[in-house]
């Protein structure tokens, strides 16, 4: 089995080495390809990738190349992790929404339409080489923003799946307060990438009891602290929303807050900084701590997952991924994309039934859907005019006075990435 990784200069990617090594029965790769048009990069982090497989005796070959066409050449499945305009266009996302009095976010917000902007056309030529070169493959996308970005490469016809890490991360934080094993906790999770609620937390498997009631009398405190929402919200709700919800739930505090500390885009650029410099000892054999401050928690074992059930039976059959709707929330269109829980196999993913949704959740996926809408229309065709209805459709921005100064900040911006502007 050949793997391919575009964006294997990521400093993500030891994390994703780590899995591949101790999950070796469950995905037996003979080769990983790392990809990636930084040279420097490649080679400090594929150096520790081959450290990390010999001290785990993993018999697979590490190779690395800056050619696309070279990198995913008879690969069986493609993961894309690529960040167009690297952290300092991330930074540029996380601050310049805030002089509009909106939340500067890279996935969400005004930030987020760019990073989709920026990265929409590129992973769309990435997808054309690999039908070119190897029309069966499959590509993973974790790349934000992965609804987006996976909606673009459904719809030009690629074998694609979305994968984010924070079902997972929710799946091993209840696990650990239930004192479970992860394999044994299930999640009703509901919603978009990035916008998404945990309506229910079984044991067992998909028809298991549902703790989440208990999870929230007994262990309320500790998430709410984890999710920076006060615990009454949590109790009101009777659910667990994403972190990211934050941003919706209390995105003026959030506003304020952004407007007092150094971006996140400048902490992960430190830290980035300091890792390669990890990476480059040649004693260095695991991934260091200081990855997980990172992000990108339990990243590998989410891939490791969706991979072999793609490519074989290796992994779990339901599995939380971003796909086509059909069907699924009958307010959207089939061809929307959710991510919610799903049969994953040799032909994709097929996402289970859900319940009914209260309005509280399903108003606002559908107002985030219809933007998503608009955001990719702009990727996909550009202008100035596309821009700005993306933006005005956006719940957290929704004013024209607001989109219109978006809108010139955002094409300011990032103009060099815009081969329309």
């Amino acid at each position: 089995m050949k793997l391919a990784v575009v964006g294997g200069g990521s400093t993500y990617t030891p994390e994703l080495i780590d899995g591949f090594a101790r999950l070796r029965d469950t995905l037996p790769i003979e080769e990983l390809v790392l990809v990636d048009p930084a040279a420097d990069r490649l080679e400090l982090v594929s150096g520790l990738a081959r450290r990390i497989f010999a001290k785990q005796d993993h018999a697979g070959r590490i190779t690395t190349t800056t050619d696309i066409d070279a990198g995913v050449a008879d690969a069986d499945a493609v993961l894309l992790q690529l960040r167009v305009g690297g952290q300092a266009a991330r930074n540029q996302d996380e601050t310049w929404p805030l002089e509009c009095g909106c939340v500067g976010q890279e996935t969400t917000g005004a930030g987020g339409l760019a990073k989709a902007l920026r990265t929409v056309p590129v992973v769309l030529d990435i997808a054309e080489r690999v039908r070119r070169t190897n029309p069966d493959a499959w590509i993973i996308d974790f790349t934000n923003p992965v609804g987006i970005v996976t909606r673009a490469l459904l719809q030009a016809g690629h074998k694609a799946v979305g994968l984010c890490n924070v079902a997972i991360g929710f799946q091993r934080k209840f696990a650990r307060l239930l004192e479970v094993e992860p394999g044994q906790v299930h999640l009703d999770h509901v919603g978009l990438n990035h916008l998404s609620w945990e309506l229910g937390v079984r044991l067992g498997g998909p028809d298991g009891e549902n703790v989440l009631p208990k999870l929230l009398a007994e262990h309320g405190d500790t998430i709410a602290d984890d999710l920076h929402l006060p615990r009454q919200v949590i109790d009101r709700l009777g659910v667990v929303p994403s972190y990211y919800l934050r941003y919706f739930y209390a995105h003026d505090e959030v506003v304020r807050e952004l407007g007092t500390k150094p971006s996140r885009a400048a902490e992960v650029a430190a830290m980035e900084k300091e890792l390669l410099e990890m990476y480059g000892d040649p004693a260095l054999d695991e991934k260091p701590e200081l990855l997980a401050k990172r992000g990108g928690a339990f990243y590998s074992e989410a891939a490791v997952d969706l991979a072999a059930s793609l490519l074989g039976d290796g992994g779990s059959p339901v599995q939380v991924v971003n796909t086509y709707n059909n069907g699924t929330l009958p307010f959207l269109a089939d061809d929307a994309v959710i991510e919610v829980q799903a049969r994953v196999g040799r032909e994709g993913a097929t996402p289970l039934a859900v319940p009914t949704l209260d309005p509280l959740y399903a108003g606002l996926i559908a107002n985030v859907t219809a933007y998503e809408d608009l955001a990719l229309e702009a990727a996909l065709r550009g202008g100035r005019d596309r821009v700005f209805k993306a933006l005005l459709a956006h719940p957290l921005i929704g004013q024209y006075e607001y989109a219109e100064g978006l809108t010139d900040r955002l094409i300011a911006h990032n103009r060099e990435h815009l081969a329309w502007a």
